[in-house]
């Protein structure tokens, strides 16, 4: 095989949607696509809409990405063993969602999630993890959403962000209307406004 040039790695996707939300890609394999529904219906707090578009370096939507969201309830508590807090029937804190193919827009419905405890004692904002896996993306981009109208000021991850002005890139902006309480989250791939990334 010493004839065979090396070639460059293979970028996530265009598959992803196949395997990680079949639907979207017009296989009707599962009777409910998987985390779809992310706060569940019992959850207590406020219902919101988030969404919101994936821009890449030029400003074009990027059509073609697939989401994970996780959060906490409106208590602040995760449905994970490890959390041990508890939470209410149904709530899943996680879910998945990919953008349109024809506008690049996508969005979730859940609930406002609560403050959560950090490290060594700290209390981290309300936010909500993302996960973004598209084609030409060869590792999935770890972010984070936190809300306009919280108080923000003492997160600690945010405040890990040496360049005070990129912190803006992680803040939602609510609005309200027909479709209820709803919070705007574009993200950014590259460019000056790129949107913060998380090494986790």
């Amino acid at each position: 095989m010493d004839y065979l040039k090396e070639t460059p790695s293979q970028t996530a996707g265009p598959y992803v949607h196949i395997g990680l939300a079949p639907r979207a890609a017009g296989f009707d394999i599962f009777k409910q696509e998987l985390g779809w529904d992310i706060a569940g219906p019992n959850a207590k707090g406020e219902r919101i809409r988030v969404e919101g578009c994936v821009y890449d370096g030029t400003g074009a939507p990027i059509k073609d990405v697939l989401i994970e969201a996780w959060q906490a309830n409106a208590d602040g508590h995760y449905a994970h063993p490890e959390d041990g807090r508890g939470v209410e029937a149904g709530f899943r804190g996680w879910g998945r969602v990919i953008t349109d193919f024809d506008t690049g827009f996508w969005g979730f419905d859940t609930i406002k999630p609560g403050a959560t405890p950090g490290r060594n004692g700290t209390t981290q904002a309300p936010h909500i993890n993302l996960w973004i896996v598209a084609r030409g993306i060869n590792l999935g981009l770890n972010t984070r959403m936190y809300f306009d109208d919280c108080d923000n000021s003492t997160d600690p991850v945010l405040n890990l962000i040496e360049q005070t002005h990129r912190r803006q890139t992680l803040i939602a902006t609510r609005s309200e209307g027909d479709k209820g309480v709803t919070y705007r989250f574009d993200i950014r791939i590259q460019g000056p406004d790129e949107t913060v990334f998380l090494d986790i």
